[in-house]
């Protein structure tokens, strides 16, 4: 196993079970208490494990949220193909919005050249990788850029929502489960992802599957509202025929 594939695996135990240990996982993975705890100091510096004494456990349980720098770095095969899958949902022409995060900003980076879109983003990087390509009408939602995820939030960008229409929303989360929809730690991120959804004729959510059942503190929408989720072959099958019972279609890349 790679050192990435068996952080991911560490990331992905540490957000199932809420920490991990070193003894534990050093036995489990066939390697060495020195190897592990080498992992959950890379882990740390990415903003996404915190050191715990023998152990750690996932930021999200302390309220932390990892920077989109560093949410970038992570999974980055599937969130490619994730990207390319939602290519078959963009429109040949019309109004598209596409929200902050590292795998919608894939998806505005392989964009055909071929469709006349405009297209609305409250991400910051977003607007900038699109704003050059002379078949694209870019409009940004502006308002208070977050530091964390360089998304625009707060009033400005809800009132450019709120008079706003498009075709479809490419949505996405830090958190779905089940029980509780979908979940963000910050609720003036919250509360623009609300209005993206009313905005939108159809909603496409893209997430990993590192997202399904890690709740956050703010919640801004249920399944029902979702018309597509798509995501990787990490989600297995039984939990996607569930959230499919509540509404979405699930594809799986």
């Amino acid at each position: 196993m790679y050192a990435e594939e068996r952080q991911q695996h560490i990331v992905d135990h540490a957000r199932r079970v809420g920490r991990v240990d070193v003894a534990e996982l050093s036995a489990e993975l066939t390697v060495t208490g020195e190897t592990i705890r080498r992992d959950l100091s890379v882990l740390e510096r990415h903003g996404l494990l915190r050191r715990v004494h023998g152990g750690a456990i996932p930021v999200e349980r302390l309220g932390f949220e990892p920077a989109l720098a560093a949410r970038d770095e992570l999974l980055t095969a599937e969130k490619d193909r994730i990207a390319k899958a939602a290519l078959a949902e963009v429109p040949e022409e019309g109004a598209i919005l596409l929200d902050a995060g590292s795998t919608t900003a894939r998806l505005a980076e392989i964009l055909p050249g071929d469709r006349k879109l405009t297209v609305l983003t409250n991400a910051l990087p977003t607007a900038l990788s699109v704003a050059t390509r002379s078949h694209l009408n870019v409009l940004f939602i502006g308002g208070r850029i977050r530091g964390r995820t360089l998304a625009c939030v707060d009033p400005w960008a809800l009132d450019a929502l709120g008079q706003s229409y498009v075709e479809i929303a490419f949505l996405a989360t830090n958190g779905i489960s089940v029980e509780r929809g979908l979940t963000t730690p910050d609720q003036a991120e919250a509360a623009v992802k609300r209005a993206m959804i009313a905005a939108a004729r159809r909603v496409v959510l893209l997430a990993d599957h590192t997202k399904l059942s890690a709740d956050h503190l703010a919640r801004f929408g249920d399944l029902n509202e979702v018309d597509t989720f798509i995501t990787d072959t990490g989600l297995d099958e039984r939990t996607a025929a569930e959230i499919e019972s509540r509404g979405p279609t699930v594809i799986r890349t």
